[in-house]
């Protein structure tokens, strides 16, 4: 019985330790880029990454709290502030040239991942004290998102989903899926330096405020909201772009068959927290509790 005992005590150990290191919180930083109606390249709407333009490369950061469940699953909770833009002008496509559209976006998110590791080295250098290791994961979760694109327009960026451009009022709230892989090395038990990819497919067509066709002018709210649904005629005559007879209402003017996405590349820094376990205080705190030890009053009796 006392070495079935002993042997449980050893196979526990390494979860004693697990639990001594479960949150780490931490700050990232890097660049986004999107994926949609505007830019690209000669042909049509391609998927993915195929119409990114690095030129309209904009910034991603943010911060986040990580927690880890068992030893290949964690769950992180991220606030993020993530910028992405688009224009026409970069396109070879002679008709999105045309069309003559841009904007910038700033996403304000909330994002909750499930991350799973595949590949674990716990011990980096083989220095047998388990205080560098090496992790890779793929995640997924859910994530929402306040956002309003703006387009510049007399020397200020002017915002958009207001005026309707299309007619919609589509909503500033969004959500998205969030799926990508991530690495991180952890130097020391305490800081851990990693690296993520991620792409977030959304729920709307309207990050560029460019979803379906265009309207009527006479069906518009405003003269700036006229100028900013058709800019065709900002570009005059050019040789090889559509003329404005081809951008009418009616006329194709986006795709809602896809919604848009963006997707972020960041490097990130975290410190890891500490704590014991619940096993770990039940049964060893005491022992580095720094409290005199008080005698015992012995009360006499008569």
């Amino acid at each position: 019985m006392r070495k079935l005992l002993v042997i449980l005590s050893l196979s526990s150990l390494p979860f004693m330790g697990f639990g001594q290191y479960l949150w780490d919180f931490g700050v990232h930083a890097g660049a986004s880029n999107y994926l949609g109606e505007m830019g690209g390249k000669s042909e049509t709407r391609k998927d993915f990454i195929a119409d990114l333009k690095l030129s309209k490369t904009q910034f991603a950061v943010g911060g986040f709290a990580r927690y880890k469940f068992t030893p290949i699953i964690s769950a992180k909770l991220g606030l993020n502030w993530n910028r992405i833009a688009g224009a026409d002008y970069l396109s070879t496509n002679p008709g999105r040239m045309g069309r003559n559209l841009s904007f910038r976006n700033d996403l304000y998110e909330l994002e909750l991942t499930g991350q799973f590791f595949f590949v674990d080295v716990p011990d980096l250098g083989h220095t047998y004290r388990y205080r560098n290791d090496f992790r890779m994961y793929a995640f997924v979760g859910i994530a929402g998102f306040y956002h309003s694109p703006k387009a510049y327009y007399n020397g200020s960026w002017t915002a958009l989903q207001p005026l309707q451009t299309e007619g919609v009022k589509y909503k500033k709230i969004g959500a998205s899926i969030p799926l990508g892989i991530g690495l991180y090395f952890t130097i020391d038990k305490k800081h851990r330096i990693g690296w993520e990819f991620d792409w977030r497919t959304t729920f709307t067509d309207y990050l560029d405020d460019v979803s379906t066709v265009y309207v009527d002018p006479a069906d518009l709210t405003s003269a700036e909201a006229v100028a900013l649904a058709n800019r065709r005629d900002e570009l005059g005559n050019v040789a090889g772009v559509p003329s404005s007879d081809n951008y009418v209402a009616g006329s194709k003017r986006g795709d809602p068959s896809h919604n848009d996405s963006y997707i972020t590349t960041s490097i990130n820094y975290s410190y890891i927290i500490r704590g014991k376990s619940s096993f770990y205080r039940s049964k060893y705190g005491s022992i580095f509790k720094h409290k005199k030890y008080k005698k015992r009053k012995i009360r006499a009796k008569f």
